[in-house]
This record gives structure tokens, sequence and C-alpha cells, in this order.
């Protein structure tokens, strides 16, 4: 299996590091980081500040429009501002104007493409930049982002390959954690994601990021303690990073200390008020049983997410999830969950759709669409509840039992308003 080659060239890339390859800026998904604040290590700020006088200096200094743009790509990363993606399409579109051949450019514009969920757009942009820089390795990671957001895995497989041969970093080690996450082998997404943190980068936020998502294998797996000691790693590393202080949260949430988490996600959504720490904090209020904060919070979790649609961000996957979980406006959740499976046609969206279809009482349509989210035999736990609370509505109840149990197996943790349903639900299927 393709997977496989991953892994042996991994092992070897583990050599490669250690023998001074230097890693680069990206994580997967992440945006590009300039040369010349890896070489200064300055901050996003100043990169900013620096390259804006120069282009006042010299509108034609296109190196600095590049690596402007570059910095504005970081900066959403840093503080979760959308409002950053239409000045980045600006200066990368008057730079390809001027050389269409500009492969940084285009790298970049793949980079923002893949950052508004415009997955088909990022295919192209990334092929192109592979035909303009055969042997750099971010168009590849570019490439393989979007392929594997489209469905495509074998070929997101085949494009990380070449990725990895070129260059065995910190941004294509995270990218093989995930693909083996996918796939259901989570001792090798961890193993791939220690090798990203081992490897290093230039950023301080790009690194911590990596040992955030180390994080997230652990939460997803139900290993709290080591959820948060790598949660709280990030901390150190990169102090007052907002990632880790949701990480945190999460851990709070899942250890029922529901205050505590509150106070979490209420200090990351001051630093960084995405929609996913907000949809965070409601669940936790929900759970708590203030019902009218959680409301309140869930409104303020929808104009979230208006803000980024209204910059060029497509949320319709992400949009479904949230109101079927919340049972809100149903109708409108099916159709951006249609929108999703014909524009993303991946296993997390057909989760997606699944739920939505089951919410608004299709669960025929729905078991389809579930069957689709678990074809690579990803063990997410969230999938599996998805699917035994499809097969209770209809009326397999073994099939029921098997798959809430496994949820449960998988991670006892893994939502705070869905868990007590899974284990409700069990009980009431009775033994097998």
């Amino acid at each position: 299996m393709r997977l496989t080659r991953i892994a042996i060239v991994l092992s070897l890339g583990a050599a490669v590091s250690a023998c001074g390859a230097q890693p680069q800026a990206t994580t997967a998904g992440s945006a590009s980081t300039s040369r010349a604040a890896q070489a200064l290590n300055l901050t996003s700020d100043q990169v900013i500040v620096r390259d804006q006088e120069r282009i006042r200096t010299n509108a034609s200094d296109w190196m600095a429009v590049d690596e402007l743009a570059a910095a504005y790509l970081q900066k959403v990363r840093e503080v979760g501002d959308p409002s950053y993606y239409p000045k980045v399409e600006e200066l990368l579109s008057s730079a390809i104007h001027h050389d269409p051949d500009d492969s940084e450019a285009t790298t970049l514009m793949g980079t923002l493409t893949l950052a508004r969920h415009q997955f088909a757009e990022a295919l192209r942009w990334g092929q192109k930049a592979h035909a303009l820089a055969p042997y750099a390795s971010r168009p590849l990671g570019v490439i393989s982002d979007a392929q594997t957001q489209l469905g495509r895995y074998p070929e997101a497989i085949d494009s990380l390959q070449l990725m990895v041969n070129l260059r065995p970093d910190l941004s294509s080690y995270s990218r093989v954690s995930y693909l083996r996450e996918l796939y259901g082998d989570v001792p090798g997404a961890i193993d791939a994601m220690k090798m990203a943190i081992s490897a290093g980068g230039p950023v301080p936020e790009n690194a911590a990021y990596t040992e955030v998502l180390l994080g997230n294998l652990y939460f997803n797996a139900g290993k709290l303690s080591d959820a948060e000691a790598q949660y709280q790693r990030s901390l150190r590393d990169f102090p007052g990073y907002v990632q880790g202080i949701a990480g945190i949260a999460s851990v709070r949430a899942a250890q029922k200390n529901y205050g505590e988490a509150a106070r979490l996600y209420q200090r990351a959504i001051e630093i960084y008020p995405i929609p996913q720490y907000v949809i965070a904090l409601g669940d936790v209020f929900g759970a708590s049983n203030n019902s009218k904060r959680a409301g309140e919070t869930y409104d303020l979790a929808a104009a979230e997410q208006a803000l980024f649609q209204a910059n060029g961000v497509d949320l319709d996957q992400e949009l479904a999830l949230f109101s079927a979980d919340h049972r809100r406006n149903l109708p409108a959740a099916l159709a951006a969950a249609r929108r999703a499976m014909r524009d993303r046609p991946n296993v997390v969206t057909a989760d997606s759709l699944a739920w939505t279809l089951h919410e608004i009482g299709n669960d025929s349509e729905a078991l389809d669409a579930s069957r689709a989210a678990r074809r690579l035999g990803t063990l997410d736990a969230l999938f599996f509840f998805h699917s035994g609370m499809i097969e209770a509505k209809l009326g397999m109840k073994g099939q029921a039992r098997a798959d809430l149990s496994k949820a449960l197996q998988i991670n006892p943790y893994f939502s705070v308003i869905h868990g007590q349903e899974a284990r409700k639900t069990l009980a009431s299927l009775g033994q097998t």
C-alpha cells in the first residue's frame, strides 16, 4: 500500500533531517513565511512594516510584494482575521500579472485558496506552481492538501511521497501524519507528528501548531494527560499561543471542569475569534445547563462564520455540521452539506452530510453517506457516533450497538454535547 512507501521514506527522512536539512516554515494548510523573515527571525508584524515600506519606496519590488502577502497569510494564522485575505489576493494578483512565471506568488496563491477552502482552484494553482518550480516542495504540499480535501486520496499520497522525497521536514511530516490518521493508522500518525516536531521550523508559531496537532491526536484517542502535555508544551515554546489555550480548554471540558473550560475558551476567542472556538464555548455552556448563554454564543458563532464567508472562505461543510448539531435552520444546513459534497467530496464532508440528513429525518440516505465517510477506515469517534445513531433510528440494533461502543472506545470524551447521548442510546439498545 502506498502509505507503507511513505512510512519507509519517513524512516530515511529522520536521518536526512538529523544531518541538517532545513525544514520548511509550513505545516499542512499553513502560510509560507518570507525568506527574509526566516533569515532575520522577524515577527509577522515586523515583516509587514518592513515590506510595506519597501513597496512604498519602490512599487516594483516584487519580492517585497510576495513577502508581504506571505506575512499577511501568517498573520491570519496568528490572529484569525480573514480580512487579510482580500489584501493577499490583490498583492498576489498584481505580482502574477507582472510576471506569470513568479513561482513564489503562484505557490502563495495556492496557499490562499487552500485557506479559503477553494480546493479545486488550489489544486490548479499548486499544479501551476509545481510546473514553474518542479524541485520545490511547497507546491507539492498545496497539491497534496487540495487532493486530500477533494477526496482524491491515492493522488494525494503520490503527491506527498514526492514532497517527502524532496524535503523531509515539518511541513511534509505533518501531512503524512494527517493521511495516516485518515487511514486509521493513529500510532503511525503520532510517530509522523513527532518527527515533524523534531524537525522544527524557523517560525515559532508553526512549530507550536505542530505540537498542538500532536495533542489533538492524543485527545482524539482519549489520552487526556498526553494531550494536555503537548498543549502545555506549545505554550512554553510560544507563550500565549491561542491554539494551546484552546487545547487545554478542550481537556478541561472533557474533565467536566466547565467553568475553567469556559474561561479558557473566552480567553482564546479574545485573541483569535474563529467559529471553532466560539462553538466550543457554546457547547460548554450547553453542557453546564446554561442554555441562554449557549444560544447567545451560537449566534456569535454564526456571525463569525458570516465574516469568514464575506472574505471568500467556503464554510459549507463546517456550517452544515454546526447547524445540524444545534438544529439551526436544517433545510439551509442540508443545502450547504450537498454543496460541500459537490465542492470537497472527502470523508469529513460525507460525515457532515450524513449527520445533517439524520437530523432532518432522512436516515436511509444518511446511512449511505455515513458509509462513504468511513470508507478509509478512519478511527474518528464522531464518525462512529453518527453512524450508530443513524443505525439506531433505522432499527439496526446490533450495528448501532457496535458503532456506538466503538465511538466511546476510541474516545470517551469525543463530545461534550453528544457523549451522554451516545451512552443513553447505547443503554437503550440493550445487550447483544
